[in-house]
């Protein structure tokens, strides 16, 4: 009987996998979007690699599971990482084809990334600041160059492995916020997140126009 079931879970996988490919082969040059969810545990993503996990899960619905994603974050600390360094030199294109960015330096320069370029992996526009809920805090842990901050006060909610005590560096997707100035405009390091739970929780990103959502980008 197991076997079975085993078969039919496989069988639907397939058929699940093959309806991807064709109604997203168009898709198939896709290189950024932002998650249309995140694991819903905050800023614990299961560590870089949780949220590499989650990129590489999302880009394969998408019908470009054939590419390496990885998360845009940066962590902190022994061995820290920045989040320039893990995603590819580019050009990257968002789900409709048009390019965010052709290199590093346009992506941390003038880059392309609006409300209107900063889709999910499913084509789907990510609400921003004036919608309900606002959902323009993505998660980074990263300075504006893409650079990793030093090790000391946390930027990463413990390297993305906390939901509580923390704090995580967020970007605007949507380029604004309450001033007019360039880290309320800035994609990728605007302000740190807060909340009654400690900063870290599912809650506290919410409270501060997040819902633990990140950039992932095709390496190559």
């Amino acid at each position: 009987m197991s076997t079975k079931v085993g078969f039919s879970i496989l069988a639907a996988l397939m058929l699940s996998s093959l309806g991807a490919s064709v109604g997203h082969a168009q898709q198939s040059d896709i290189g950024f979007f932002v998650t249309s969810a995140g694991p819903g545990k905050g800023g614990d993503l299961g560590g870089i690699a949780g949220a590499d996990q989650l990129c590489q899960l999302l880009g394969a619905t998408a019908g470009a599971g054939t590419k390496t994603w990885h998360a845009y974050l940066s962590t902190q600390g022994p061995g820290a990482v920045n989040a320039r360094d893990r995603i590819g030199k580019g050009p990257w294109k968002n789900t409709k084809g048009i390019i965010v960015a052709n290199d590093l330096a346009e992506l941390h320069g003038k880059n392309n990334i609006s409300k209107q370029t900063a889709l999910t992996e499913k084509g789907e526009a990510v609400n921003g600041r004036g919608d309900t809920p606002n959902m323009h805090d993505i998660l980074t842990g990263s300075q504006p160059d893409g650079t990793a901050f030093p090790a000391g006060e946390d930027r990463t909610c413990g390297n993305w492995t906390k939901s509580g005590q923390g704090s995580a560096m967020v970007g605007h997707h949507d380029r604004q916020g309450l001033r007019d100035d360039d880290a309320s405009k800035s994609w990728n390091s605007s302000h740190p997140s807060r909340g009654p739970d400690g900063g870290c929780s599912q809650n506290d990103l919410k409270s501060t126009g997040g819902n633990g959502l990140f950039y992932c980008f095709a390496t190559k």
